[in-house]
């Protein structure tokens, strides 16, 4: 296929004439990072001489945050000596773990550990577009790049020889601009959320504990226990012998936060047994590393037995403030005295002794009505997140690689 008039193919993929390719190691010296050894010594850990970063702290910094400005821990003075120091502004590589691949630009000078590289003393291109591009890059460096079986890792000569698109400064000093802008949406939805949700389990506090009652309300709430209210649903199907090709929830079908559901999948061609549910009844995770995982059905199907499918045992409760029962920190804390050592899994025999204060259902109902309509502006707030990040992908590929021209 033809390359249209303006472009050229290259190493890199197609891009403007006016471009050139240049590779990391003639940006600055590749060097990488320095662990004191022995690890967690006190004469070398735990000091406040210099920040210490690790690789596996940039676990913890959104993929849309460029900028790493803090870090966890420090040296001392003796430590440093026996790291190495990188300053602020320096492009960052993570070379190993479960960053590696992924970029990012220092905001503060500190010492960094073995599994991160950088470009120091950079001669030239902006810095910020450099990290954007390799950020692209990410899948390839793991999957062809590096390597090692076991413990994949990115050497400083692998990172030397890495390609990338170099527009003249003024291009890549617009893309960057641009993409920093949608970097900046995106922090500032995650603020939004982390303080929407904030606000959710505050009211979940108040209102499911009758520590504040909706106007209209009064009265005493009655005493019970989880048991009294709801039931596990025991029903089991085989897919192999039933031909059952219904709607099949699993645990990474449900959103760790919210309630609300990811996918689903076919449960006919799975060789296990699966719970049925019917629309109405709550899914709970039960294995202890997913008692965060809940969702409201709307419709009958089949999930994992490793879900509970709850349902409301009488009519003293709705299935809504079921659902809004089984997300607080309180019920999330009965549910977490498990059973078993190598997957933990909630204990119904614990769980259903489970003591609250529940409200008539008049009460319960709007109660119910106002904390859905909270998940529902979360569940709009990290849509309109998702689309943006998405958004910015698509961007990414335009603009790194001059399909898009801002200059």
């Amino acid at each position: 296929m033809g390359v249209k008039s303006g472009y050229q193919r290259t190493q890199v993929g197609v891009i403007p004439t006016e471009w050139r390719v240049r590779r990391l190691g003639e940006l600055g010296k590749i060097v990488r990072g320095g662990s004191p050894r022995p690890a967690g010594d006190p004469r070398y850990f735990g000091g406040h001489f210099i920040p210490w970063l690790t690789v596996a702290a940039l676990t913890n910094i959104p993929e849309h945050q460029l900028l790493v400005t803090e870090t966890a821990s420090g040296l001392t003075e003796e430590g440093s000596k026996r790291s190495r120091t990188l300053s602020d502004g320096t492009v960052i590589i993570a070379n190993s773990g479960a960053t590696l691949g992924v970029a990012k630009l220092l905001g503060v000078t500190c010492c960094a550990n073995d599994g991160i590289a950088a470009i120091a003393d950079q001669r030239e291109g902006d810095r910020a577009f450099v990290c954007h591009y390799i950020n692209t890059r990410t899948q390839h460096l793991r999957e062809v790049i590096a390597t090692g079986n076991g413990q994949p890792n990115l050497n400083t000569a692998l990172i030397r020889e890495i390609p990338i698109p170099f527009p003249p400064l003024q291009e890549q000093r617009a893309v960057s601009a641009t993409l920093s802008d949608v970097n900046a949406l995106l922090t500032a939805l995650d603020r939004l959320i982390a303080k929407k949700r904030d606000l959710k389990q505050a009211a979940m506090q108040q209102l499911l504990t009758g520590q504040t009652r909706l106007p209209g309300f009064q009265g005493e709430w009655e005493s019970t226990t989880f048991g009294q209210i709801a039931q596990p649903r025991r029903d089991r199907v085989d897919p192999r012998s039933t031909g059952v090709q219904d709607f099949c929830v699993e645990l990474e079908h449900i959103a760790s936060t919210g309630g609300g559901l990811l996918g689903h999948t076919s449960a006919g061609a799975q060789a296990s047994m699966k719970s049925v549910f019917s629309a109405g009844d709550v899914l709970f995770g039960k294995l202890r590393a997913y008692l965060r995982k809940y969702w409201l059905a709307t419709r009958p199907g089949v999930c994992s037995t490793e879900i509970w499918v709850l349902a409301p045992k009488g009519q003293t409760i709705t299935t809504e403030f079921l659902f809004q029962l089984v997300k607080t920190d309180d019920f999330i804390k009965t549910a977490s005295n498990a059973y078993g050592t190598h997957m933990p899994r909630s204990d119904w025999s614990i769980v259903k002794n489970f003591e609250f204060a529940l409200p008539p259902v008049p009460e319960q109902r709007a109660i119910a009505a106002v904390l859905t309509d909270m998940d529902a502006e979360l569940a709009a707030l990290e849509a309109r997140r998702d689309k943006t990040r998405a958004l910015k992908h698509g961007m990414m590929q335009e603009l790194l690689t001059g399909r898009t021209r801002l200059v």
